[in-house]
């Protein structure tokens, strides 16, 4: 089997709209498979999709949205996994999209644009990030790639761990950074996904968000690898200084919380990448990328693009 599209949910009531668009793809039904995971705690009011063959129902008893993703993707059969929130919606043609990208070049994390929505589903800004090869660089420094665009291989999604079970939130970021420390990126121009953006109606825990990412950042750098991976990935100046950035601020960062040692260590990497940066020192745009934090073109492209003023994701 292609892939499993895997629909953790509270039952928001935009969750029929989220089944639907998986429903009526125009996808041969022996290749991809629902999972719908319910994490209320009680049964889900009757519904009609609820009796068809085409779906799958779990429940994991208001374990969070981790669990209940891991929990979906535990019993998946597809060699991709494809993870959907119960308030976004796929767009027509986006298994095909994906399935064609796959075949074509297939790697750990594939992904397609995605239109942003307000809560009440009008539309902001498209994202069309461009990413493939190694991005590790590019997502440690802050680029984000929107879970419910994307398929990540079976394999690895289970050799990194799967979803994060200790975090609330930014778990889809601290994913995205593990699997790129182990697989490449490729992409797909097509519009494949609706995405809501706003802190209204969302399970979200925005007040842990930044405190999460940081741990999450932390716990990524003490991996083995980490700093052939960057390098290997730092193929501009902007790069370059983005790589020191992702070590200095950590040294600091742990000297704020007494972890001297490796502060330190921190330190010692970012002079690493210091000395490798080569003639990147001598252009603006590295230390730019050093002193300053992290901005994504491909938001200040959509905003361009759409009209509309520049604002901080």
């Amino acid at each position: 089997m292609f892939c499993s599209t895997i629909i953790a949910t509270v039952n928001r009531p935009t969750l029929d709209r989220a089944i639907e668009s998986v429903l009526t793809q125009d996808f041969p039904p022996e290749n991809h498979e629902l999972i719908v995971v319910n994490d209320t705690g009680i049964p889900l009011p009757a519904r009609e999709w609820l009796e068809s063959n085409k779906v799958k129902i779990l429940r994991t008893h208001k374990r969070e949205r981790s669990v209940a993703r891991n929990t979906g993707a535990a019993i998946g059969q597809g060699r991709y996994l494809h993870f959907l929130d119960d308030d976004d919606w796929l767009l027509p043609g986006a298994l095909q999209a994906f399935w064609e990208i796959a075949e074509r070049n297939p790697k750990a994390w594939l992904y397609g644009s995605t239109q942003l929505v307000d809560r009440s589903g009008n539309e902001l800004i498209q994202l069309q990030h461009g990413l493939r090869g190694n991005c590790f660089t590019q997502i440690m420094a802050g680029e984000w790639i929107p879970l419910q665009s994307s398929i990540i291989s079976t394999e690895l999604f289970f050799q990194v761990g799967g979803f994060s079970t200790s975090l609330t939130a930014t778990e889809d970021i601290d994913l995205c950074r593990r699997i790129a420390l182990q697989g490449d990126f490729d992409f797909t121009k097509k519009v494949v996904a609706c995405v809501g953006m706003g802190e209204e109606a969302s399970t979200t825990n925005y007040v842990r968000s930044e405190a999460a990412s940081l741990d999450s950042r932390e716990r990524i750098l003490d991996q083995p690898g980490v700093f052939k991976r960057l390098r290997d990935s730092a193929s501009s100046s902007n790069l370059t200084g983005r790589m020191v950035r992702v070590y200095s601020t950590s040294a600091v960062w742990n000297i704020k919380k007494g972890k001297y040692t490796k502060a330190f260590s921190r330190f010692v990497f970012a002079l690493f990448s210091f000395f490798y940066s080569g003639r990147s020192v001598f252009r603006p745009v590295y230390w730019q990328a050093i002193s300053n934090p992290y901005t994504s073109d491909t938001f200040l492209r959509g905003f361009q693009e759409a009209g509309l003023p520049v604002t901080r994701r």
